[in-house]
């Protein structure tokens, strides 16, 4: 994430795609595991559809900058733990007692501080653990590790084959070869320091058949060329032809899309999306809004980065026609906001077999944190603020990275919310 304007760094030195992740089954059922002593929970705590378990389920630590956050079975015991990707400051591995309770095991990834902004997971070296990648901006320090039987991790951070200021981070096969690939969104800028000027071109790098879990950069022969400031990427099937496609969010120049001929060799197709108004977009999702079976697309914008009041920042909504190409139908589809959002998840919350949307808000210009919001679908692809009865009103922050998973082994899907500078929290679904 580009630095944010106008807020005062009070720690001293502390200044999503569609995820392939090496998942266990969410829906575990340990029933002796799970008896526990009930809490008593506040009215401001719950919701019929989520009850916001942070203060006794998850590490207090208010003024982490946890950016993005995946769920995985690192430990094999049949429930997913939270690998958190940490803006300056050490990378953390949070383990599941089995009851969604969480304690962080400190040196997971060792003590060292990089100015994380995303996580992904994947057994990319296919040895039947779950490995982990950690994409870094400003200090340009990406970092691979590969997991062991136990949960431990080693680094091998050599076999990434660059650096670069990187904001965006998409994983999945891209070339049918059955090895997980990579695809790093970047950003550039004239550096402070000796390193210069990092470059803004995208990374993609194929998993080596011949040593799976060492990656080959060839950016130069199946990317088109481009010098966009990249926040995030979305690999999904586009145009039904089998093949992971790819959508790039960016911060200044327009969001793009680019068609995969099967082979890992892209080729730019923005025309298919109708872009209607300029935007500062932070997050793209796939979803099927209206049940027709196609991939749509939900891009979240700010206003701005806390620089003031600048483009619209509500959240767009572009429809799949059907052949891919992508009609902006937001006015009619999606409520107005005014708040600016730097990350959301799709999650069924009220389980009516169609995706809803959960989206964070803050209030650019100030910066300052607001609730959490819950836009609940029809089953036709319209949606209607409900979040007075879906939210908590406790669930409160500078809402960055989530991830949806089943934590408890209850069915239902929880919700895990990064932050910046206020508590991470944890949603239970009811």
């Amino acid at each position: 994430m580009k630095r944010i304007t106008n807020i005062r760094r009070d720690r001293g030195t502390v200044l999503k795609a569609i995820s392939i992740s090496f998942c266990m089954s969410l829906f575990v059922t340990h029933t002796e595991a799970r008896q526990h002593t009930p809490y008593t929970f506040a009215e401001q705590d719950t919701t019929a559809y989520f009850v916001d378990v942070t203060s006794f389920h998850l590490p207090q630590d208010p003024e982490l900058h946890a950016l993005d956050a995946v769920f995985t079975d690192v430990d094999h015991d049949g429930d997913p733990d939270i690998l958190i990707g940490v803006e300056y400051g050490e990378n953390r591995l949070y383990l599941n007692d089995g009851n969604g309770r969480f304690t962080w095991k400190k040196g997971a990834f060792g003590p060292s501080a990089h100015d994380t902004e995303h996580v992904l997971s994947a057994d990319f070296n296919v040895d039947g653990h779950p490995d982990v990648i950690f994409v870094a901006e400003d200090d340009q320090t990406h970092q691979l590790f590969l997991g062991g039987p136990e949960g431990e991790f080693t680094e091998v951070s050599e076999r990434l084959p660059g650096k670069s200021e990187g904001n965006a981070l998409a994983i999945g096969d891209v070339n049918g070869d059955g090895l997980i690939d990579i695809v790093i969104g970047n950003s550039g800028g004239q550096r402070s320091d000796a390193t210069g000027h990092a470059p803004a071109q995208d990374f993609l790098w194929l998993n080596d058949p011949e040593r799976p879990g060492y990656f080959i950069d060839v950016v130069a022969t199946h990317m088109p060329a481009d010098n966009d400031d990249t926040q995030d990427i979305a690999l999904v099937d586009l145009n039904g032809d089998g093949h992971l496609d790819m959508v790039i969010a960016n911060e200044n120049q327009s969001n793009r899309l680019l068609l995969n001929n099967g082979s890992g060799h892209f080729t730019d197709a923005s025309e298919r999306l109708e872009l209607l108004v300029p935007m500062e977009t932070r997050q793209v999702h796939v979803l099927d809004a209206n049940g027709d079976g196609k991939p749509d697309l939900l891009f979240l914008n700010l206003t701005s980065n806390n620089s003031g009041w600048d483009k619209d920042p509500r959240a767009r909504l572009l429809i799949n026609d059907g052949n891919g190409f992508f009609k902006d139908q937001t006015e009619e589809r999606l409520p107005e906001n005014r708040f600016s959002t730097y990350a959301g998840t799709i999650v069924d919350f009220n389980d009516d077999g169609h995706p809803d949307i959960l989206m964070g808000a803050l209030q650019i210009p100030g910066f300052n944190p607001l609730q959490l919001r819950a836009y609940q679908n029809d089953g036709n692809g319209y949606f209607k603020d409900v979040t007075p009865e879906v939210v908590p009103g406790v669930t409160v922050g500078r809402h960055w990275g989530m991830a949806v998973g089943d934590l408890n082994g209850d069915g239902k899907d929880d919700i895990f919310i990064g932050a910046w500078g206020t508590q991470a929290r944890l949603l239970l679904g009811q």
